[in-house]
Parts: C-alpha cells; sequence; structure tokens
C-alpha cells in the first residue's frame, strides 16, 4: 500500500479532536508515512505544534464547505490512498470532494462527540440538518471511527448505520512529549510555594463542562480543608464562573489560568484532577492526568469517563451536577487513603498511547 495519508480538518484551534489528529500525524509519521494535514483554515493554537516533518496545506476558506472544490483539486493532484477526517461538517466535506473528485481515495471519518446530545445542545440552526445529512452520506466511507462504545452506539442508533462500518478506537493522549513536557517547570506561584492541596481542572469553559457544579462543591471543600482550585482554559462561560465564585466568597482561592501551552506540568503537580462535565465524547484530559501520575475524580457523564476509569478501577466516579457526591469523593481523597496507586494509573494511561492507537489505525487501513 501506498504509505500516504491526508488528515482534513477545518483548522487546527485548541480542541479535543484536533488534539488527537496532530497526534496521530505524528505517529503516523514516525511509522513511515507521508503525513499532509489539510486545513480549511491553517490557524489555531496547535499550530506551533505541528512538526515541520508533516506537509501542511492552507485551503484559506472562511468556511468549511468553501473547502469542497480546493479539497476536490488537492485529491485530483495527490491521490492519497486515505483521507481522514474529523468533526461532522468536515467530514461530510470530505465524503462529497472525494466523490466528486472520482479518485480512488477512501475515506475514514471520525466522531469526537456523542451526536445527539451534540445536537440537542447546539444553537446553530444549521447543524440540526447535519445528523440528515450524515444518515445519507457516512455510508459511503470506508470506516466511521468512534472515540468511545458510548459515541458509536449513539451513532448507530441515530443514523441507522450498520454496526460493522462502526469502529470504537480511543484517543492517542500519551506520548513521549507528554511524559518530558510533565516534568517542566510551572511558573505558578501556588505550585512554586508548594501550596497544597492543589485541585486541578483543565477544559473549555463552557456549559458541557459544568463548571458551576465544581465551584459550588469546592466552597464545601474550602470549608474542611485549606485548598486551592486552579482551572485551565478559556471559554465564553468565564465571567459567569468568576462571578459565581465571587459570590460564594471564594474567588482568591480560585485561578482561572486560562489557555496554557503545557498542561502535563500542572497535571503532574496537582493532588487531584476533577472532570464535571454534563457529557463528554471521550474525555482526553482524564487520560493526560492519569498519565502525569495525578488522581482523579470525574462525573459518569455520556460517554467516555467511565470507559476510561473501568467502572471506577481506576479513579471515582460521581452522578453529574451533585455538588455532594463530588464533595465527599474530593474529601475522601485527601482524608482515607485510596487503593489506586499511581503505578495502577501509569498502566492504565498506557493503554492510550500513541504507538497503541496507531496500530489499530493501520489494522484498518489495510481492511
Amino acid at each position: 500500500m501506498n504509505k500516504h495519508i491526508a488528515i482534513f480538518l477545518p483548522s487546527l484551534h485548541g480542541g479535543g479532536a484536533e488534539r488527537v489528529m496532530l497526534n496521530l500525524a505524528h505517529g503516523l509519521y514516525e511509522e513511515g508515512y507521508r503525513v499532509d494535514i489539510i486545513l480549511s483554515k491553517a490557524e489555531g493554537s496547535y499550530l506551533k505544534q505541528l512538526s515541520k516533518d508533516i506537509n501542511l496545506l492552507d485551503l484559506n476558506c472562511k468556511r468549511v464547505l468553501h473547502s469542497l472544490v480546493p479539497l476536490m483539486k488537492y485529491l485530483k493532484n495527490n491521490r492519497p490512498p486515505i483521507l481522514l477526517s474529523a468533526l461532522g461538517h468536515a467530514n461530510l466535506v470530505a465524503l462529497w470532494a472525494v466523490e466528486l473528485a472520482k479518485t480512488s481515495t477512501k475515506v475514514i471519518v471520525t466522531e469526537h462527540s456523542t451526536l445527539s446530545i451534540s445536537i440537542k445542545n447546539s444553537k446553530n440552526l444549521k447543524s440540526k440538518f447535519i445528523p440528515f445529512l450524515m444518515k445519507k452520506f457516512y455510508r459511503k466511507a470506508l470506516s466511521i471511527v468512534t472515540v468511545s462504545k458510548g459515541v458509536a452506539e449513539d451513532l448507530i442508533k441515530n443514523l441507522n448505520i450498520p454496526k460493522e462500518k462502526v469502529k470504537v478506537i480511543y484517543n492517542p493522549i500519551v506520548t513521549e512529549k507528554l511524559i518530558a513536557l510533565s516534568y517542566e517547570d510551572v511558573e505558578h506561584p501556588w505550585m512554586k510555594n508548594n501550596e497544597r492541596p492543589i485541585i486541578l481542572a483543565a477544559g473549555r469553559l463552557t456549559a458541557a463542562k459544568d463548571y458551576p457544579t465544581m465551584i459550588k462543591s469546592f466552597r464545601k471543600i474550602r470549608n474542611k480543608i485549606n485548598a486551592k482550585l486552579i482551572i485551565l482554559g478559556e471559554g465564553e462561560q468565564r465571567k459567569k464562573i468568576e462571578e459565581l465564585a465571587e459570590n460564594l466568597g471564594i474567588r482568591c482561592d480560585i485561578d482561572i489560568v486560562g489557555f496554557v501551552e503545557n498542561p502535563y506540568a500542572y497535571m503532574r503537580k496537582a493532588d487531584i484532577f476533577l472532570l464535571t462535565s454534563k457529557w463528554e465524547g471521550f474525555g482526553n484530559v482524564l487520560v493526560e492526568a492519569m498519565a502525569c501520575g495525578t488522581p482523579v475524580v470525574a462525573t459518569d457523564c455520556p460517554n467516555g469517563p467511565r470507559e476510561i476509569l473501568e467502572d471506577g478501577k481506576y479513579g471515582v466516579l460521581v452522578p453529574p451536577g451533585n455538588v455532594d457526591a463530588l464533595t465527599e469523593a474530593v474529601l475522601n481523597h485527601f482524608l482515607q487513603p485510596s487503593n489506586i496507586n499511581k503505578e495502577k494509573l501509569l498502566s492504565r494511561a498506557n493503554d492510550f498511547h500513541i504507538k497503541k492507537i496507531v496500530k489499530q489505525y493501520l489494522a484498518l487501513f489495510k481492511e
């Protein structure tokens, strides 16, 4: 087989799907592949993390749909055996481009979120038509890769897609670079001064991540132990979260740092990592924290955390939106010894190592 693969994405903004595809691109290059990353618009915080060994093609389109014609031209000129795409609208454009270009390129689309929940919570009216188009065109893909079993089940149910068409391949999270970065220094004064305990969270400040539940829980935790909460991430709910912390009288014990280039160094130095999402597709940050040896508490939301933690074997699961359950789980961590040691966390995180995941993709390419 011609060892050439193209990856199509809207951009390289700082989302979970973008980081996963970036890791995959680097992993495939290490396996001897020529890798082209094609972006509707070459922008985003992850651009600087792209290796110079990966070919970057900027279609320079304001909208993903406008990428259709330039993507067709690329396919006709380069004829990669496989076109890998991520995110619903980009997946559709990839499928249309291959069909219209009349090339032998096979498309593998990847789904990183739970379709029914994403559509339900989307404020974009156009996105309501996406499932109809998916139902019609996803069958033309060589395979549909989902990042968790829950996402797969939801997709099969809502799009009526044959089960054999859908493959579950977990995200390639753990890399040697991640481990190396986790040992770097952190300039944050709370970590520099070795203030303890430090509770950490990371992820976009959106409704899906449910930071208000975390903030309300932290107030109860703060009443029991002298803890600090650091949140890594940026988003539209920043002001709402800051106002809630202020109203609860705990603003001085919470620092919303914003987007950071190296969250892993924070993870290694934190005492515990929290994920309070209402929904997920997978939950990359849980694996990242575990790879740094940091214990985790996560909401048992659809979909991802229960699969990653294997029903609570590798971390504590609590009901979404339950302030008291979250508080109890965190306090128990600090006040009672746990049987989940560092070695156990590292062992589980290794299941999501890039080398293991890339092998699963390589097997898929040969089908």
